[in-house]
């Protein structure tokens, strides 16, 4: 029988999980006892950036999890793969998929280096598709195989384009379509894919360094990333894929009305939204 409602004993393979909502979705699952692998550059602390890839392991093991950290880059196909694989050796298989790794730089068109213009595309949508197609063959013989993209949902309007650059944009919707083409080809497997995105912005320890107090204050905690996603990832997959999700659209469906804790800072004044987002109707904690 498939379990759902718990992550006891599944394994996942987070890519970028060494700090900020990867590392805090694999805290979530581990409180559980899940397994953790996770695939991350990060060996060495940056100078502006707490945590690495082992301080993360420690995390997930003293939350009650197993954890697997593995250094590689999610842009070389044979460190993707060696992670999968080092993955099945420890824990057996696989069950969840997470796509965390990300790179951001929100510059026009005409001043983005090419270079960065490579690194957002290799790392957003190569990265996505590197993974997720490696991971497919454990996955099917998982009893609840799921695929999660942290991504938005495609938004065409011209004026988001006025803030973000055309450049990041495609890397992230690249995300989003591929995701979306995952669940069409794999419905027949049972294995779900969707993505989800943050209604505001996130206070990681990133964006902590680019917000004034003041938008810091309109930002809420990594914390509502990480329990969206295990109210996605413990559902039935065959039953709940090809979703673009906000995260807290997804907790308001689990009967969360109270939005308030997940402040990143003590307040009542406007929360700040993410790129891509709107206040729907119902406007949960604004």
């Amino acid at each position: 029988m498939t379990e759902t409602g718990s992550l006891r004993g599944k394994t996942l393979i987070i890519s970028g999980g060494s700090r900020g909502i990867g590392e805090a979705v694999a805290i979530r699952a581990a409180r559980d006892g899940a397994n953790i692998a996770l695939l991350a550059k990060t060996a060495e602390p940056h100078p502006k950036l707490p945590g690495t890839i082992y301080t993360a392991a420690a995390a997930i093991e003293e939350a009650g999890g197993r954890a697997l950290p593995i250094v590689g880059d999610v842009r070389d196909d044979e460190s993707v793969a060696g992670a999968v694989a080092q993955t099945v050796e420890r824990f057996g298989g696989i069950d969840i998929v997470v796509n965390n790794a990300s790179a951001i730089d929100l510059t026009a068109t005409e001043d983005i280096p090419m270079k960065k213009y490579d690194l957002m595309q290799d790392i957003n949508a190569r990265g996505t598709f590197a993974l997720s197609k490696a991971a497919i063959e454990h996955l099917r013989k998982s009893e609840n195989p799921h695929i999660l993209t942290f991504s938005p949902p495609v938004d065409l309007a011209p004026e988001w384009f006025d803030q973000v650059g055309a450049a990041y944009t495609l890397s992230k919707f690249g995300m989003t379509i591929l995701t979306l083409g995952f669940a069409r080809e794999l419905a027949a497997d049972g294995i779900a894919a969707n993505t989800l995105w943050p209604r505001t912005s996130i206070a990681t320890a990133a964006v902590r360094n680019l917000l004034s107090e003041e938008m810091l204050r309109g930002a809420r905690s990594a914390d509502i990333m990480s329990d969206a996603a295990y109210a996605v990832l413990t559902k039935p997959a065959a039953e709940f894929t090809g979703r673009c999700l906000i995260d807290d659209d997804v907790l308001a469906a689990e009967g969360i009305t109270d939005f308030e804790p997940y402040r990143a800072e003590p307040g009542t004044g406007p929360l700040e939204l993410d790129f891509w987002m709107r206040w729907p109707d119902r406007s949960p904690g604004r």
